[in-house]
């Protein structure tokens, strides 16, 4: 996958770090698609697991009734992220800066990212990351509506389609050698949802 800088680029080029320095205790998607992501990682995620909710907030949308054996935080803002009932650990990096993520080799059975891939400027080098992460049979699933961050959104998502956007992020799992085909699941709602499941890592 050979990008363009262009396609790289926000229209807000200022320090990421500053724009997500102020909190935001809101939810960027209606409650529809909340319910059904719940519902979807209600589905697809086990109980007593390891899982890592990258560019996390102040919620991650995990089911109130499954309890996981530990649940690693990530994000850009502290007092959102404290302020998250379900995270056991977090951390704060700023992945347009530095996409190494500091956790060791197969450690988790899934990572999930909601409604924050747009902001990804090298979403292949984070998606190597996720594949390093993830233990064997592990899944990543990564959830998006039609909502942003206009401003902070790469171009390729602010100038693409529904559809287009779907496909880019097929491309960033099959950019990454070791990630089954992934799975589409869109469901009915005011906004979009589209999911990524993947199988077992090879």
């Amino acid at each position: 996958m050979i990008y363009q800088r262009l396609q790289r680029s926000k229209l807000d080029e200022s320090d990421d770090a500053l724009f997500y320095s102020f909190p935001r205790f809101v939810t960027h998607v209606d409650e529809g698609f909340i319910d059904q992501l719940v519902n979807l990682y209600r589905e697809r995620l086990q109980p007593n697991t390891r899982i890592l909710d990258l560019m996390s907030s102040w919620v991650s949308h995990l089911p109130e009734d499954m309890e996981f054996a530990h649940v690693e935080g990530h994000g850009m803002n502290g007092e959102e992220l404290v302020k998250n009932p379900r995270l056991n650990h977090y951390f704060i990096q700023d992945l347009n800066q530095n996409q190494q993520l500091p956790l060791p080799d197969q450690d988790f059975d899934a990572v999930l990212i909601a409604v924050s891939v747009q902001y990804l400027q090298y979403p292949e080098k984070v998606f190597a990351e996720i594949h390093r992460v993830l233990k064997p049979g592990g899944i990543a699933i990564v959830s998006f509506s039609n909502r942003m961050f206009f401003q902070k959104a790469i171009q390729s998502w602010r100038d693409g389609s529904e559809q287009s956007r779907v496909e880019l992020v097929k491309t960033y799992y099959q950019s990454i050698p070791g990630f089954s085909s992934p799975e589409v699941v869109a469901r009915p709602s005011r906004f979009l949802l589209f999911c990524y499941s993947l199988g077992s890592l090879e």
